[in-house]
């Protein structure tokens, strides 16, 4: 018995053992979720013709764009922004508490005007350069604007005719705020007061810069996921992962005893580096991303049976254990490699070519077949190879063998 490779054996063990259980709850549990694990709201949106803008292709891309920078300027969890159809647009907005504060903000025109009081309109959206909420010096909650340079002269050669007079602001329509001018404001810059909290200065910002939309929309349906459902969701794919999970393991270790073990052990490596992965990507799992995780944990498996199978074989033709092991790995390579690569260029495109959850189940399937095939030609190769020179089995039927290899002169030879 090789004490050095017993003990290399034995602290791989360990340590996997010890990362997957004091790591795998907290992991899975900091992941961020989408709609339908968490609940949340979907929206419906559908775009109107008007005398002053009809609806078209352009049009439609326009929105969609302007709606994916509001929806992700609030931070929410992997929002799904997509078309349905011509005219009709899809917002799923997970982990939304309040909906109608979120409706408010994609659903807005966000028309901005600056009005003399004469009601002519002097500025408007297009020459606005950007809108930050912040609060000033006495602790109000305030949308700090800088425009252009051409609105910039507009803007001080308003307020400059104005002296003593108001200047109202408006946004789609409805006056936000009518400040008296005391002075010519030069610059560029100006600020918009009355917000009565700094998160209500942050939305309007939002609204401010990522600018108007080139057509009408109509929200036509609003429904929420409520906690429930999305805990029903959560359950059963929990369920889904340990029943799959769980059956793997035992086929394993039926299958090929020792072996069959060692290969569990590395999938318990590959769990937690997936895990680990998708947190590292900040990434937001789903329902699809799921049903892509179960999958590429049979294909991890797949990797360590032909690997197992390709062993067997080098053992009966006569060769010894640890050789067998090693032409094993050595022909096992090619086939896993060329495999796991087609499913990934699969992936690929469906990450390029898909929309929403098709996307999470593309990223999810790819990166675990690559660190499925990453945990199969080193963790399952490591260990296995340290349990054969430790010299603790010395019996084949241990390591999943049923039959007995051929003697020299049951070897045929050819040429």
């Amino acid at each position: 018995m090789r004490k050095d490779s017993l003990l290399k054996l034995l602290a791989a063990v360990a340590v996997i053992v010890a990362v997957f259980f004091t790591f795998v709850a907290p992991l899975a549990t900091s992941i961020r979720q989408g709609l339908d694990l968490q609940g949340g709201t979907h929206v419906v949106l559908e775009a109107e013709d008007t005398p002053e803008a009809q609806v078209n292709e352009d049009a439609m891309e326009r929105v969609v764009r302007i709606m994916e920078k509001r929806v992700n300027e609030l931070g929410l969890a992997e929002p799904i922004v997509q078309r349905q159809g011509e005219r009709r647009i899809i917002v799923e907005l997970p982990g939304i508490k309040d909906p109608d504060k979120a409706i408010q903000v994609i659903g807005k025109t966000a028309m901005l005007e600056f009005k003399n009081e004469e009601g002519e309109t002097v500025l408007n959206g297009t020459d606005l350069k950007d809108a930050r909420e912040q609060t000033d010096q006495q602790g109000q909650n305030v949308v700090a604007l800088e425009f252009s340079p051409e609105g910039a002269e507009k803007f001080a050669q308003l307020t400059s005719m104005n002296v003593g007079r108001t200047i109202a602001i408006l946004l789609d329509g409805e006056v936000l705020t009518a400040p008296r001018v005391n002075e010519a404001i030069t610059g560029g810059k100006a600020v918009i007061t009355g917000n009565k909290t700094l998160e209500e200065a942050h939305n309007l910002a939002i609204l401010l810069r990522s600018g108007s939309l080139p057509v009408k929309v109509n929200i036509i349906e609003t429904r929420t996921v409520g906690p429930s459902l999305g805990q029903d969701s959560k359950d059963k794919s929990v369920f889904a992962f340990t029943v799959g999970l769980g059956a793997v393991v035992l086929f394993m270790a039926l299958f090929y005893r020792v072996s069959g073990i060692v290969a569990d052990i590395s999938l318990m490596a590959y769990v937690i580096i997936l895990l680990f992965a998708l947190k590292l990507l900040d990434a937001t799992l789903t329902l699809p991303g799921v049903a892509g995780i179960i999958l590429s944990i049979g294909m991890a498996v797949d990797a360590n049976v032909l690997i197992f199978e390709h062993f067997k074989e080098e053992y009966l033709s006569g060769k010894t254990l640890r050789l067998s092991m090693d032409a094993g790995f050595s022909r096992a390579f090619t086939t896993i490699f060329d495999s796991n690569i087609t499913t990934i260029i699969a992936s690929a495109v469906l990450f390029c070519f898909g929309t929403g959850s098709i996307r999470g189940f593309a990223i999810t399937l790819g990166l675990g077949v690559m660190i499925s095939m990453f945990t199969a030609i080193t963790l399952t190769q490591f260990m296995t190879k340290n349990l054969i020179a430790a010299n603790i089995f010395k019996n084949p039927w241990i390591y999943g063998i049923n039959k007995r290899p051929k003697t020299e002169g049951e070897v045929k030879h050819f040429g």
